[in-house]
């Protein structure tokens, strides 16, 4: 009869294999020709090309000049609080 130790590391192993499998098939169906490529410029590391559109990130509007600073939390020690 194996051992529980033996029972967990082939678990592990069974469901880190299914889960590989299900990364490589997403990433198989994405659509995506052109996969991009990593480049330094100016000491900034730039992902060029690939299938992310600009459209596709998401963007938090800038704040108004004149809106007031948020301010922190009730329940923050002021001894801690910057």
């Amino acid at each position: 009869m194996a051992s529980t130790g033996t029972l967990s590391l082939v678990g592990g192993i069974a469901l880190a294999t299914v889960l590989s499998a299900a990364a490589v098939f997403a990433v198989a169906q994405s659509g995506c020709d052109d996969p991009g490529t990593y480049r330094e410029r100016d000491g900034v590391v730039e992902l060029i090309g690939g299938c992310v559109q600009a459209e596709d990130l998401p963007v938090t509007p800038a704040p108004q000049l004149g809106d007031a600073p948020h301010s922190p939390p009730a329940d923050i020690d002021p001894s801690i609080a910057p």
